[in-house]
């Protein structure tokens, strides 16, 4: 039996634990449980594997070189696969918002080129514009200067002409949004003043606001408003120190392109217009509905030199951290293949999914500096356990060794890696399914190429090693030191030294500084107390945070910090947040609008909208009650079905823009609409407390009512984003509670990583309350990272802790930090080099992905190097030497 077991690998002490076990008829003494029938079979092919690896590695190095080349080719359709659309990445699939906005569309068609009107827009619009502000020493624009400025600024934009295939030198005046024949007007003062800046001041004594001449209403033109004395919702001007100018475009099929052309040309020349005009009474922004999307697309651009940057310092730390004064066990060209293992993994991935078509969004321009991190930390573990194998064995038993050692610690972390960004993949934001399909798939590749190219890197290095050969030149070196040579001579051709009572390599400084240092200090009485005190001062501040952390994305973090909508942004929400947006009310079913119970029903949801916190009820505008006004005045019995519907051209008469909000078919209204004007809106908090507000009253009313407005979209994003949070993280942790049950033998100690993950989570999220780091579609990718990465330390020292042979508890701490306490710290080290170079950049996505990797990379370190190893010394783990503590069974008297 012995002789079978030896020749399937397994080792003599498994073949004496099933044997105690089939005869004691218990699965482990002292109450614990094995479970290890997952993890050894593993080990046991991995191990196998190591030494295939170890025999023949030329097969291994040269396969993944010539499979990344071909995969490789896929980037030639980077271009064809690459989208970037905002609302696509960064709205979520299914909102709401997206099917009022067809219903609206369906039932309420726009005509730009006839009757524009902007708060009857289905969409953002198509435009320009100017936010133009006072400068510095002055504390109103409403002047002659200003306005002359503003009115050369007017001219300079009408003269503007698109050219191209589909717009043969269109001017604005040919593309603009027309009501009645005439080009909308940009800013209702700036048309009232009739190109002489001096009628402003005639204008200004009967300036009032928000509502100008009784029926224009200023909110979204004049902002930093001073008011005067005066009753009603109207009261006079004394000053204003923003100005907003629109110039609207027609979005129709036929004109879209030719529009297009004029804001790309508009976006082209505009700066030199600036230049040329040398405004000095008043400073202007300008703005685009093609500027955030242009603007978003620059990112990718700019995080390709921190790639090569972050590429070569990894490479630099690897090296150090691998180097040795020994030119013979220095592990240099290891280092420098971990690094390029882990560049080929992310050039085959990701050219394989874009050979299969898969959109690719910026946000998974993370990734590589992600694999990056993660394919170093494998390789420092598997050099770790390499070190720790007989130098004088040969290399294929060397490479069997580290594989059964390496190979099932980097298999768990990788499993839950993988499985954390595949179980993202069902998160309902496009951004975060590419982010997580393109880097769950690099870490397979990444996880195959270790194994592989990178193996074979190491068996090779191990062949140099063997026949005593030099790390650079490959020539034969001494191994005794002669001390007549001097010290370069000793340290340039003397090498290959080993400690020759273990058997093993010297041990490196950093390990014995964790076993005869740090780890015995981990495990005085008193540190572990202070540990603990520590963690819950961790704990609460993190719960705390949790309940601070702010909810959605600003559209304006989309943009780098230098780009010139910035300041638009800045400016629009400090003097143009006082009134929000315009909302659309609508009955979707056809109702008796004829039926005066029915309008009764009507007015008491309008009026229940109206006294909502976020509106302004003095500014709604109702057809129905125009037309029961209108009625009145003439004694019509609009009760009457015949009536009330032949009668409603004298309402199209009176008020016009009555006709776009009634949809009538024949004799009946499939929908109508009004609109409620919502008033401080300044934060997202706002924005979600107003969506829900809206959309919760439209659903108590007893008339089928919808809200609507383009923004909400946008808000949409507030009623999933906790809710797909929550579901992910809860989701992967189940799972990786599943794979740590499964190949750490010790349900205990999976529990307790499945802890870390948890822990880990709850600081990450609430430490981002506490670096201005929101909630929004980004973060939560990060967030998605953080269940792999919280398992990834914490795994490999439990795994480690529950693996070693010891019989005190502190003993086995101390042995697992001897053993993977450097490696995790140098995994730690090179992922955060690896993000470090991303909190330069200039784009919010990429400076809050390094946010919260070094979060997850700092927290994650403290729980595998703190909490984990001193949590794991208060309740008396055992691991598989328990069984080998047991007596061993005699099975016949003359077998010793």
């Amino acid at each position: 039996f012995r002789r079978v077991f030896k020749a399937i690998g397994a080792r003599d002490d498994a073949f004496l634990s099933v044997l105690t076990r089939k005869q004691t008829g218990r699965e482990m003494p002292d109450g614990c449980c094995h479970t290890d029938c997952v993890e050894r079979p593993l080990s046991r092919a991995l191990g196998a594997l190591g030494a295939l690896v170890g025999a023949h590695p030329w097969p291994f190095l040269l396969v993944p070189l010539v499979l990344s080349g071909a995969l490789g080719t896929g980037f030639m359709f980077l271009s064809k696969n690459e989208d970037n659309n905002i609302e696509r990445q960064f709205t979520p699939v299914g909102g709401p918002a997206k099917s009022e906005r067809r219903f609206v569309q369906t039932h309420f068609p726009t005509d730009d080129a006839q009757r524009f009107s902007a708060e009857r827009l289905t969409t953002e619009g198509t435009f320009a514009s100017f936010i133009a502000v006072a400068p510095a020493g002055s504390d109103s624009l409403l002047t002659r200067a200003a306005f002359a400025e503003l009115l050369a600024l007017d001219a300079a934009v009408r003269a503007l002409n698109a050219t191209g295939p589909a717009a043969p030198q269109r001017s604005y005046d040919a593309l603009c949004a027309r009501n009645n024949g005439t080009c909308s007007s940009p800013n209702p003062l700036l048309s009232a003043v009739q190109g002489n800046p001096e009628r402003i001041d005639m204008l200004l004594p009967a300036l009032t606001f928000p509502l100008f001449q009784g029926r224009v209403f200023l909110g979204p033109f004049l902002g930093g408003v001073a008011l005067g004395r005066g009753a009603g919702p109207a009261r006079p001007v004394r000053k204003a120190k923003a100005l907003r100018l629109f110039y609207f475009l027609q979005e129709d099929e036929a004109s879209q392109r030719a529009s297009e052309l004029w804001l790309q040309a508009f976006l082209e020349r505009i700066p030199g217009i600036l230049e040329t005009l040398n405004l000095s009474s008043i400073q202007v922004a300008y703005f685009t509905s093609l500027s955030r999307q242009e603007e978003f697309e620059k990112n990718t651009k700019g995080v390709i030199p921190l790639f090569s940057i972050t590429y070569f310092l990894t490479i630099f730390f690897s090296i150090i951290s691998c180097a040795r004064v020994d030119c013979v066990r220095t592990k240099v060209w290891v280092a420098t293949f971990g690094v390029v293992s882990s560049g080929l993994s992310v050039v085959s991935s990701f050219g394989l999914l874009l050979f299969c078509g898969v959109p690719f969004v910026i946000t998974a321009s993370n990734a590589p500096f992600l694999i990056l991190g993660v394919g170093v930390d494998d390789m420092f573990i598997m050099v770790s356990c390499w070190q720790q194998t007989r130098v004088n064995d040969d290399v294929e038993k060397r490479m069997s060794k580290t594989y059964e050692e390496a190979a099932v610690s980097v298999t768990i972390t990788t499993l839950t890696d993988v499985l954390s960004f595949y179980i993202g993949i069902a998160t309902s934001f496009k951004s975060v399914q590419s982010f997580c399909l393109y880097t769950g798939t690099a870490f397979i590749f990444c996880y195959i190429y270790n194994l592989t190219f990178l193996g074979a890197v190491l068996a090779l290095n191990g062949r140099r090693e063997e026949s005593n050969r030099h790390w650079l030149t490959y020539m034969k070196v001494k191994q005794e030191s002669e001390d007549a040579q001097g010290c370069p001579y000793n340290a340039c051709c003397v090498g290959g030294f080993f400690d020759k009572s273990t058997g093993v390599e010297i041990e490196h400084p950093m390990n014995g500084f964790f076993r005869k240092h740090y780890g015995p200090f981990l495990m005085h009485n008193w540190t572990k107390a202070f540990v603990v005190l520590l963690y819950l001062v961790y704990l609460g501040s993190s719960i705390y945070g949790c309940t601070q952390v702010k909810e959605g994305i600003d559209l304006r973090n989309l943009a780098t910090d230098n780009s010139y909508i910035i300041p638009y942004y800045d400016w629009e929400k400090e003097y143009f947040s006082e009134y929000g947006p315009r909302v659309m009310v609508i009955v979707t079913e056809s109702i008796p609008y004829w039926n005066s119970s029915v309008r009764a029903d009507l007015e008491n949801c309008l009026e229940t909208l109206e006294n909502s916190s976020y509106v302004e009820k003095n500014f709604s505008e109702s057809w129905l009650r125009i037309y029961e006004t209108l009625a009145k005045n003439m004694s019509l019995n609009i009760n009457d079905h015949t009536i009330f519907i032949n009668n409603l051209t004298l309402l199209f008469t009176v008020n016009p823009a009555s006709k776009w909000d009634i949809n009538i078919s024949g004799t009946e209204i499939p929908a109508s609409r009004f609109f409620i004007q919502t008033v401080n809106v300044s934060s997202a908090v706002d924005e979600k407390n107003l969506l829900n507000q809206l959309r919760g009253l439209a659903e108590d009313c007893r008339v089928p009512l919808m809200v609507y407005h383009p923004a909400f979209i946008y808000f949409d994003q507030y009623l999933v984003i906790i809710q797909n949070t929550i579901q992910n993280v809860a989701i992967a942790t189940g799972a990786m509670l599943l794979i740590s049950l499964l190949l750490i033998p010790n349900p205990l100690c999976s529990l307790w990583v499945t802890f870390a993950i948890a822990s880990v989570i709850v600081g990450v999220t609430g430490f981002m309350a506490y670096w201005d780091v929101s909630l929004d579609s980004i973060s939560m990718i990060n967030l998605v990272i953080c269940i792999g990465f919280s398992v990834d330390f914490s795994a490999h020292i439990s795994y480690s802790f529950v693996a070693s042979k010891k019989s005190e508890v502190n003993d086995k701490a101390v042995e697992a930090l001897y053993h993977l306490g450097y490696p995790v710290l140098q995994g730690a080290l090179s992922t955060l080099l690896g993000v470090a170079m991303l909190s330069s950049a200039t784009s919010y996505i990429f400076r809050t992905f390094f946010k919260i990797m070094f979060l997850v990379i700092l927290f994650g370190a403290v729980h595998g190097l703190i909490f984990i190893p001193v949590f794991l010394t208060f309740f008396g783990f055992c691991g598989r030497q328990a069984l080998e503590q047991t007596p061993p069974v005699i099975l016949d008297k003359d077998c010793p």
